[in-house]
């Protein structure tokens, strides 16, 4: 699964939502005193919370979600039992219609979600018609990036020489990725082209079952280049398989990818952050955010977390209820713009 980096809104539900990030409210209702005439501290949570990842397990949501359950319960940041659910289903579409209808003043039900919360609600094709409004975002807690590779062996050298190859003859160029046209990996794949000055529908996209098989078919020879994951091609990067072009960060990532350029790098003016996060219900009570603000803060800054972080190859990046709703807004109107640049836009 493998992104801040697409242009291309959003109001209504949003004020709500960054008023309740203001909110007041409490965790714990105190036993003892409470002064005569002053409003009763909230209780919640009062019971058992799951966290449910709209995937099969194993993928990136789902060991976010227990990477999440297990540091909370661990810590004892959150003294109630802590569940991790699987919901798998249209990339976490199917879930999500359940989550915005059924379960949206539910707060001890909270799901775990990356960019195809705005993909699926923004595409034309397998829409949802839900999306990050129809919650109450929590809070962002890694980042990755996406990343062009082609395989070691490939007569492009960087960037630039494999987006003229696809200027000059799109056909003759296959680029491939591991979900649907109009899914994550098909955006990072055609945002450099895009920014180009390529037309994004005449690059030739071919979509593999997940990341591995998209690799696989670039080992193979029957993918030019690859759009995925950073974090997910380090091992083949490693082994001397493959060559990484270029990252859709901000600035030079570290570790085994300190010496790949970005987009920028390259002269392609574009970035795309691939993050994941926590989100709550819509009708979520300021008192419950609040707790949550202060649970999902402390998480980002604890050493169990941080070891959780490296074990999986994560990156760390926490933003706030509050933050985090503005950087979707932006994320979704990048999105929104390139969905729009390739036809496939609701």
């Amino acid at each position: 699964m493998k992104l801040k980096k697409f242009s291309a809104v959003f109001l209504s539900g949003m004020l709500a939502l960054s008023l309740a990030a203001c909110g007041g409210g409490g965790e714990k209702a105190s036993t003892d005193t409470k002064s005569e005439g002053a409003p009763a501290a909230s209780a919640y949570p009062e019971k058992p919370i799951t966290i449910v990842a709209p995937s099969g397990a194993g993928g990136g949501w789902d060991l976010t979600a227990r990477a999440v359950a297990k540091v909370l319960a661990e810590t004892k940041l959150v003294d109630k039992t802590m569940t991790v659910e699987n919901k798998p289903g249209g990339g976490g579409a199917v879930y999500m219609a359940e989550y915005a209808t059924q379960e949206k003043a539910n707060p001890y039900k909270l799901m775990v979600s990356s960019p195809p919360i705005l993909i699926n609600n923004d595409k034309k094709e397998g829409n949802s018609p839900y999306g990050y409004r129809d919650t109450t975002p929590l809070a962002q807690l890694t980042r990755d990036y996406g990343a062009i590779v082609v395989k070691a062996d490939s007569p492009y050298q960087d960037l630039k020489s494999a987006l003229d190859a696809i200027k000059a003859d799109p056909t003759k160029v296959t680029v491939a990725g591991g979900s649907a046209p109009g899914s994550m990996d098909h955006l990072v794949a055609v945002l450099p082209a895009f920014k180009y000055g390529i037309d994004p529908k005449a690059v030739k996209y071919v979509s593999y079952d997940g990341g591995g098989e998209a690799i696989a078919a670039l080992l193979g020879g029957n993918a030019d280049l690859i759009g995925t994951d950073a974090s997910s091609i380090t091992e083949y990067l490693k082994a001397g398989k493959v060559r990484v072009l270029a990252v859709s960060s901000t600035e030079r990532l570290g570790g085994d990818l300190a010496d790949i350029p970005t987009f920028k790098e390259e002269g392609v003016d574009a970035e795309f952050t691939i993050w994941r996060g926590i989100f709550g219900p819509k009708e979520m009570k300021e008192e419950e955010l609040k707790f949550w603000d202060e649970k999902l803060k402390a998480l980002s800054e604890n050493e169990l977390w941080l070891k959780e972080l490296e074990a999986n190859g994560w990156a760390s990046e926490y933003k706030n209820s509050a933050d985090f709703t503005k950087f979707l807004e932006e994320q979704d109107q990048d999105i929104i713009e390139l969905l729009t640049a390739l036809g496939m836009q609701k």
